[in-house]
């Protein structure tokens, strides 16, 4: 036997392709493909038995004469048997032009390539949506029965099937599948379709922890119809046994269930795997008439169609998949189950493979699925980007990532500290490979070129099927200590604090955001300042920019939201690092250690909440909120009484950088003015953590 095949590279078609090379006599797959799927064809089926036969033809089927010379089909006259035809547009959200010029004109031209192959038979699958919107049973016999469509897909698959039956100078034969499926056995699919849409919702279900305490409930609803599910190897299995079964030509076959599926029952077949909740159907039908009737009436009110739209979207359905989830049709088979006799093949209950299809799905297509909790961690097997990371807080951080389980990916611009870092949390692991591993980076993150260079390498070494960037701790920085009087003609002090804390961060996160968008994944953790909340004195350059850099996340939080992508503002006290050395008064402070602050970014990473910072500078965000002006008092008091330093009043700048991205205050090495006074003492205690 020799066929030519349309659509082999899609799902439908590869399964059929792979049976019928499988079979003792096939002799050759003439495959119509685009020249662009040619190696993907060829690819997929490499593993494949029999893939030596496969023999592919270069053609589109939305061309005139499906873009094959003349040459080409006269070389392939007398050497097919049967014609093939799966391919066609499945998609019910595609416009109509798309959906017209594959199903209709694509199938009148492979009509006609059949009748000048000489083919024996024309097999053609068509759909159940052949039945458009017609109420009540629709047989192997039917076709026109007045139906009306609601969808170019539903349209465009009745004329294409209607051009085989009135066209065709070849015998010919149709297949009907109903909604397909995975693999019942692997639950293998490549697409999302059909029930799938209600996976993202369903397993929402499930992750809120409705399986702990009332997965064994079952809520009340009306039915909303039913549908009619079938796994792809079932119809791949019946088509290819009824293309070679004899005296079947003329025929439609529905390759369906034999009954109905009310949606509550495809619905739990899926939420048990999922652990989500299940319904039951015992509310009077009346209500469910009542419901649709609403949810119609709404749909027509603009405000409330855009919200329905955006709940939708939300799960990931789109609006015009809702209508056709159910069907009003109930479709006979009998004449096919006559045709099947003998051959033990028929269509499995959904609940029997529901657990292969969700598996399937939650590996590979749940657009959520980088968002899953970890076994071994919240930070298990994630990568997190530090920046500032050769000391200080990035430091203990990467130690306290890789201890958690997490790879820390170093980002500094002093290679040789960073290296550091990698072989003592290298050294901490010992045996366990799984928590000691540690990438290292240069990166100037005031350059862009730079920074456009990190994030490829760090994306080319860490994207995979189950790896990705994962986090981002924007924790690089500069700090500046300098009262306004003494800034005056020092406007690059502003510059360059905004050019690290600001756009430093944000040109990073920018360059990292398509990656975690794509993804569907991401968490990004600023770490910011006490001082924001709390407004010291002689901080305005540095607190102005860790200030800007908390309200461009918090806006752009709210847009990458519904992709998954979330941020976290750490408002960090003062913290005993070589940023603050050099300022000789923080000696007498009260401050976090590294490790303390360390421990604020790993609440950040593990828990993501939209904030973490210390009751002081909440205190201090509220104060400033409800009495502004004694707020401006207390701080007028204390910069009366913490002096300036007296390289600041000289203009030294005597910047120092914590590793290669955290610079110190810039300010004095050396504090000229004695001992604090007792009021500034007492204040620091009474406030401490904050930069003074």
């Amino acid at each position: 036997m020799r066929y030519l095949v349309t659509g082999g590279t899609g799902f439908l078609g590869r399964m059929v392709l792979t049976r019928l090379l499988a079979r003792d006599d096939c002799e050759a797959v003439y495959a119509l493909v685009r020249e662009g799927s040619r190696d993907r064809l060829l690819r997929r089926l490499a593993d494949v038995d029999g893939h030596e036969k496969v023999v592919p033809v270069v053609g589109d089927l939305t061309r005139p004469r499906l873009g094959l010379h003349d040459a080409e089909v006269d070389g392939l006259a007398g050497r097919v048997d049967h014609v093939l035809h799966l391919g066609a547009v499945y998609d019910i959200t595609a416009d109509e032009a798309t959906n017209h010029g594959a199903n209709v004109d694509g199938t009148r031209g492979i009509t006609e390539l059949a009748a000048r192959l000489g083919a024996t038979c024309l097999h053609h699958v068509s759909s159940v949506a052949v039945a458009g919107e017609h109420e009540g049973t629709f047989t192997e016999d039917d076709l026109d029965v007045g139906q009306r469509f609601g969808n170019p897909y539903h349209r465009t698959k009745y004329e294409a099937e209607r051009i085989v039956r009135e066209e065709s100078t070849v015998p010919w034969r149709v297949y009907r599948p109903a909604v397909v499926v995975g693999d019942s056995r692997t639950g293998e699919i490549d697409k999302v379709d059909g029930p799938y849409y209600l996976l993202t919702a369903i397993s929402l279900l499930g992750r809120l922890g409705w399986a702990g305490s009332m997965s064994a409930l079952r809520f009340a609803i009306p039915e909303l119809g039913a549908t009619n599910v079938v796994p792809v190897d079932f119809v791949a299995d019946a088509m290819v046994h009824l293309v070679h079964a004899p005296g079947l030509d003329g025929r439609a076959f529905h390759l369906v269930h034999p009954r109905p599926q009310p949606l509550s029952e495809v619905f739990n077949a899926l939420a048990g795997p999922l652990g989500a909740p299940k319904v039951q159907a015992t509310m009077p039908d009346a209500v469910g008439g009542l419901l649709q009737r609403v949810a119609g009436a709404a749909s027509t009110v603009p405000a409330l169609a855009a919200a329905r739209d955006i709940g939708l979207a939300e799960l990931d359905i789109p609006p015009e998949v809702l209508p056709h989830l159910t069907f009003p049709t109930r479709f006979t088979a009998e004449r096919t189950a006559q045709a099947l006799a003998g051959s033990g093949l028929q269509s499995p209950e959904v609940g029997d493979y529901a657990p292969a299809l969700v598996a399937w799905w939650r590996e590979h297509l749940d657009p959520n699925r980088h968002r899953r909790p970890r076994e071994g961690g919240a930070l298990q097997g994630r990568r997190v980007v530090i920046t500032g990371a050769s000391s200080g807080i990035g430091r203990e951080t990467a130690y306290k990532v890789a201890r958690a389980g997490g790879v820390p990916l170093l980002v500094a611009r002093r290679t040789e500290e960073l290296e550091e870092v990698k072989a003592q949390i290298e050294r901490e692991s010992g045996e366990h490979a799984d928590r000691g591993q540690a990438w290292v980076y240069s990166c100037d993150i005031t350059d862009g070129e730079s920074v456009e260079a990190l994030v490829k390498a760090m994306i080319n070494d860490h994207s995979g099927p189950d790896t990705g960037i994962d986090m981002l701790v924007n924790n690089a920085g500069r700090s500046i200590r300098r009262g306004v009087r003494l800034e005056l003609e020092r406007f690059h002090d502003f510059e360059r604090t905004m050019a690290i804390n600001y756009f430093g961060a944000v040109r990073l996160t920018l360059a990292l955001l398509p990656h975690m968008l794509e993804r569907r994944f991401g968490h990004v953790v600023d770490i910011s300042s006490i001082g924001v909340q709390t407004g010291p004195p002689r901080f305005s350059a540095y607190v102005a920019s860790k200030a800007a850099l908390d309200a461009w996340a918090g806006i752009v939080a709210t847009e990458v939201l519904g992709e998954g992508v979330t941020f976290t503002t750490v408002h960090m006290p003062l913290v005993r690092t070589p940023m603050i050395a050099p300022t000789r008064i923080y000696d007498a402070f009260p401050t976090d250690s590294p490790e303390e602050a360390a421990d604020k970014v790993m609440r950040a990473l593990v828990e993501r909440p939209k904030h973490v910072g210390t009751l002081l500078g909440t205190f201090g965000a509220v104060a400033g909120a409800l009495t502004p002006q004694l707020k401006d008092a207390v701080m007028h008091v204390a910069y009366r009484v913490f002096p300036e330093s007296a390289a600041a009043e000289r203009h030294v700048d005597s910047a120092a950088r914590e590793g290669s991205d955290h610079p110190n205050h810039d300010d004095a090495r050396t504090l000229e003015t004695g001992p604090l006074s007792r009021g500034a003492q007492a204040m620091a205690r009474l406030l401490p953590g904050v930069h003074w």
